[in-house]
């Protein structure tokens, strides 16, 4: 499809919304900001809560496609996840349907296939198909999330892809991160190709950059036109002699969620 030229940005203030707000102009995006904080230096910015069904009416209105980057990012009571990613998201499909909105890249996570058991050795990449197993509150809400996604493809033909992000940060910080790095370079370019490739219907693709140590198939990001060109390997080294190579024996290293699974890091607001 061709590029869209307006898109909504929601969590537009936090770090991977700020990596992208400062990457996606140069793919010829207009971008229509939302947060439920102010922005700095964004006085055109739109704050508005999730779950304040006209404020998102306004916001989405007039736009072309959206991505969707708001809400928790990490473990939070129930009720907060509910709130925030499960009824705000609900909320926000609901207006774009009504605003005719063609198009949304839905930002997923890892956390939704976080108690898949990692790849060791000579194990298959898993599989984008493999089956949903959230690790926590928040990868729960993941889930809903590309169900909800998939319910309003089949009944409004509104388009999602969903990306299950790694870790989109400027370069690695752990040694399971080298498995699961999202550079803010590919990060943008796979949003571009979630964008503009043609009749995704609901895709679900992993997030992530080639990276030598990738525990993950690429293959559905790829056929949306994704070519990545960084690797965590470059970063390795350092990593492993800072924190030493993961334990077998400890539960954390067993699943792709890593330590969401036994000691999840919780949501500080």
């Amino acid at each position: 499809m061709p590029a869209p030229r307006t898109v909504l940005l929601t969590g537009a203030a936090g770090g991977l919304g700020t990596l992208m707000r400062g990457l996606l102009p140069g793919y010829g995006y207009d971008l229509r900001l939302l947060d439920l904080r102010p922005i700095e230096d964004e006085p055109d910015a739109v704050t508005a809560d999730l779950c304040d069904p006209a404020a998102l009416r306004e916001a989405v209105r007039g736009v072309d496609a959206i991505v969707h980057l708001a809400g928790i990012s990490l473990e939070a009571p129930f009720e907060k996840i509910l709130k925030a990613n499960i009824e705000g998201t609900y909320h926000l499909y609901e207006e774009a349907r009504a605003e005719g909105v063609g198009r949304i890249v839905f930002a997923s996570s890892n956390h939704a296939v976080g108690r898949t058991p990692r790849p060791r050795g000579a194990d298959p990449l898993i599989p984008v198909d493999t089956p949903r197993r959230p690790d926590t509150f928040y990868g729960l809400s993941k889930s809903f999330g590309e169900d909800l996604a998939q319910l309003y493809w089949d009944r409004h033909g509104l388009e999602t892809v969903s990306v299950r992000i790694g870790s989109c940060f400027p370069e690695p910080t752990s040694v399971r991160m080298l498995s699961l790095w999202l550079s803010p370079a590919d990060g943008a370019r796979l949003f571009h190709a979630a964008l503009t490739a043609e009749h995704v219907g609901h895709t679900v693709v992993y997030g992530s950059s080639a990276n030598t140590r990738l525990w993950w198939d690429l293959t559905s990001a790829r056929a949306l036109g994704y070519e990545p060109r960084d690797d965590s390997e470059p970063y390795a080294a350092k990593l492993i002699a800072e924190q030493g190579e993961p334990d077998p024996d400890d539960e954390a290293q067993a699943y792709l969620g890593g330590h969401f699974v036994t000691d999840p890091p919780i949501w500080p607001y």
